[in-house]
């Protein structure tokens, strides 16, 4: 997906000649702590909160503020995990996106990408985490997948996390099905360590049944 993909224009950028008050009303309306300034289509910069705080008068024209954030923009064409890295690196509220040319073709606010990182990571889907715990030498997606499939079961979503000075990786499933006792045995046939499994209708350790066997006790 392309940062063009998730514009939005619901939040207006302001100019230069706006005053202090009225960007710090528009952050407040929209609850951004940056906004971009364009006159006429160009990209000037991003301004943030904190450019702000330090000028008594606000009546002031932001136009004459120096501005703390660097190139934060991205281009249309970019990939969305170019514009993810830019929210983190810079810890964004709106990330503005640039044609070829440098004009101003609109935003991607921090609540679109989130909307957008919770459909492509399939949690509006029901289903079941697994997390593994695996050696670099020994990743094989392919392998993982395998596992899964054979037990007609889908992997929805997947991602990988790695660790400072460690071979150590950790897998995270997100697949269709609630009851995945019989994938975790697979994967523990094949020598995986199965770290931790959410909404897994298995893995309550029977203590759904002891507590249906009280019930039925306290009724006799």
């Amino acid at each position: 997906m392309y940062a063009h993909e998730l514009i939005s224009d619901a939040i207006p950028p302001v100019r230069t000649s706006d005053t202090i008050q009225k960007v710090m009303d528009r952050m407040a309306e929209f609850r951004v702590n940056h906004l971009p300034i364009v006159n006429d289509q160009q990209f000037l910069g991003l301004i943030s909160d904190e450019d702000l705080i330090e000028v008594a008068d606000l009546t002031f024209p932001i136009g004459g503020l120096s501005l703390s954030l660097h190139n934060p923009f991205v281009f249309q064409e970019q990939h969305i995990y170019d514009v993810i890295r830019l929210f983190y690196e810079q810890k964004l509220t709106i990330v503005p996106v640039l044609d070829v040319n440098k004009n101003y073709k609109g935003l991607i606010s921090i609540n679109t990408m989130m909307e957008h990182i919770a459909t492509i990571t399939s949690v509006k889907e029901p289903g079941s985490i697994i997390i593994l715990e695996i050696n670099n030498r020994n990743n094989s997606l392919s392998h993982i997948a395998q596992i899964v499939e054979s037990d007609n079961a889908q992997i929805l979503s997947s991602y990988i996390e790695s660790f400072p000075d460690s071979t150590r990786l950790e897998v995270t499933l997100k697949l269709n099905r609630t009851d995945i006792s019989s994938i975790l045995a697979s994967f523990l046939r094949y020598d995986y360590n199965v770290k931790a499994t959410f909404n897994d209708t298995k893995s309550d350790d029977g203590t759904s049944d002891r507590y249906d066997q009280l019930m039925n006790y306290l009724d006799i």
